[in-house]
């Protein structure tokens, strides 16, 4: 199948330098491993969604079990305070 494709004048360079680089023998090669990289990336982005919605499912029944609490965001400042005073002491 041959495919014609039009570029911003932008792309169009940075396609060319990598050609006049060496590492390809056309444009075409270019495109299709620019193409083979949007696939990997594509794949590891869905594979991150599915991660965070697993993860957030687990919250979600975490808080529906009761194994969620409220946390006091002032007490973990306090604490993180005297812990940074107190390195602060020992140097």
């Amino acid at each position: 199948m041959s495919l014609n494709v039009s570029l911003p004048p932008e792309l169009e360079n940075r396609v060319r330098r990598h050609v006049e680089s060496g590492l390809y023998g056309s444009a075409s090669e270019v495109i299709r491993e620019a193409l083979r990289l949007f696939e990997a990336y594509q794949q590891v982005r869905s594979a991150s969604l599915v991660a965070l919605q697993a993860d957030i499912d687990q919250g979600v029944a975490d808080i529906k079990a009761g194994k969620a609490r409220e946390i006091d965001i002032e007490s973990i400042k306090q604490r993180g305070r005297a812990a940074l005073a107190k390195r602060a002491e020992a140097s």
